[in-house]
């Protein structure tokens, strides 16, 4: 944790409650302060798209105000922004300030953060990179010191994927843990729903932040008289010594760059040198390749309940007129998109034999250590057909779709995952690690994201040179 004279933008939001509760500064004062570098850095960036400085101010003043009863709700007085896709309702409750929104992807679609509403969010580490999407603009302002705490959703990495780009940590929770009513198109419902694969979790600069925010956001979409409550298992263990890791860095899939493998590569090293039980392989792994290529059908199923009807017909009359041995994975896409029922349940019985393989690996392991991507943050590619675009790995072309083959080992399984920074290239960009735990295990893989925190270092401002 920051000292109470470092930097306020970069104090953590557990330091700014505490500041807060010991009455050396006003949550006016934090609120100005992180109005003041939103003005200035803001321009550049482009991550907090939708701005309520005024009805932010009035919820400051009441933070003082209960402040000085000597009110303890756990974000009382906080200034945060919110991903303009995700609901507040407890952020609130927990008296957080929301100053705005932050920006996405277009239908919070893509590994970045641009669309034809807002523009474009750029990544404060390097103006010309994407700071990942959807959730981009929410790691984006994190980085700049612009909030100290956000939330995020994620489906495909849409929250993981930011705090790799942007250096900061971000908490992927248990499927179902976090309730999702209103996360919802415009103009739908607000129902009381637990969407396939779908999450929110927090994004901040320190595990810490995202241990407080969960106490905050976690728990049952129900009113609180009918008595049900969550109670997350406490961590494994409070010791790196006594975690018994399982590092994977191998996929048939994809490769990673040889940057992200030394990353991956140097923090097992650590590890190994303070005593942590670190293996490189298991029998117990599932099948790799089977577990992305369910999740894919999975993921387009869910992903093509919302698109228009006509773009839906269009896919499906050409999966049907495709041969029947096209089983590329890049069609695996598109075959996903037009699942019959059936076919949906016989995935979706697939999905839980593999969940129950990976499961029985958290017998022998406490987690697993993987990628989050395959490289560090990407420059800037908006073209409008995704399946053309490409990347450069290892000084090999590959398609930009191809790229979530790490991501899908928790969102398949519904696994807590939690990113940490751990390294940079060597041209300075950030790069995360995740951290998977098994089923509940929240408290675990934010807990060991703190310990390698604590032992290795964590966030590290971007210069922002080009301020």
């Amino acid at each position: 944790m920051e000292s109470s004279d470092a930097d306020p933008a970069y104090w953590s939001a557990t330091q700014q409650a505490e500041e807060l509760r010991q009455r050396r500064i006003s949550a006016v004062e934090l609120l100005d302060r992180a109005i003041y570098r939103i003005e200035r850095f803001d321009e550049r960036i482009n991550a907090v798209v939708v701005r309520d400085f005024e009805q932010a101010r009035v919820a400051a003043r009441a933070a003082d105000n209960l402040l000085k009863s000597n009110d303890h709700l756990p974000l009382l007085g906080i200034p945060m922004t919110i991903k303009e896709s995700v609901v507040a309702q407890r952020l609130k409750a927990a008296g957080a300030v929301i100053i705005g929104k932050t920006n996405v992807a277009t239908a919070l679609s893509d590994w970045q953060s641009f669309n034809a509403v807002y523009g474009t969010t750029n990544n404060p580490w390097d103006l010309s990179r994407s700071p990942g999407g959807s959730s981009g603009g929410s790691a984006a302002a994190l980085a700049a010191g612009l909030v100290p705490l956000e939330v995020g959703s994620d489906l495909r990495g849409s929250l993981r994927v930011p705090a790799h780009y942007c250096g900061v940590f971000g908490h992927k929770p248990t499927h179902g843990i976090v309730p999702l009513r209103g996360h919802v198109p415009p103009g739908a419902e607000a129902l009381p729903n637990n969407p396939d694969l779908a999450v929110a979790g927090p994004l901040a600069r320190c595990a810490e932040d995202l241990a407080l925010a969960m106490k905050v956001l976690a728990g049952p979409d129900i009113p609180d008289s009918i008595g049900l409550r969550l109670d997350l298992p406490v961590s494994r263990h409070s010791r790196l010594q006594d975690f018994r890791i399982l590092v994977l860095t191998d996929h048939p899939l994809i490769s990673i760059s040889v940057e992200t493998g030394e990353a991956v590569d140097q923090l097992a090293s650590r590890l190994m040198r303070i005593g942590a039980t670190l293996s490189r392989d298991s029998t117990l792994v599932p099948d790799l390749e089977q577990t992305a290529t369910c999740y894919t059908r999975l993921f387009m199923s869910f992903s093509a309940s919302f698109w228009p009807v006509e773009t839906y017909d269009r896919v499906k009359a050409m999966i049907l007129a495709a041969p029947a041995d096209l089983v590329q994975r890049r069609n695996q896409r598109a075959f996903g998109a037009v699942l019959s029922h059936r076919d949906w349940i016989v995935a979706d019985q697939l999905r839980a034999s593999l969940r129950k393989r990976w499961q029985n690996l958290f017998q022998e392991f406490d987690v697993v250590i993987c990628p989050t991507m395959p490289t560090v943050a990407l420059p800037h590619d908006q073209s409008p057909d995704r399946e053309a675009r490409r990347i450069e790995l290892n000084d090999v072309e590959m398609c930009y779709e191809d790229q979530d083959p790490w991501l899908t080992i928790a969102s398949m399984c519904g696994f807590p995952s939690t990113v940490a920074p751990i390294g940079y290239s060597t041209s300075g960009l950030p790069i995360g690690v995740q951290i998977i735990a098994p089923h509940m295990g929240d408290q675990t893989s934010i807990a060991f994201a703190g310990l390698i925190e604590r032992e290795f270092g964590g966030f590290s401002p971007p210069p922002m040179s080009w301020a």
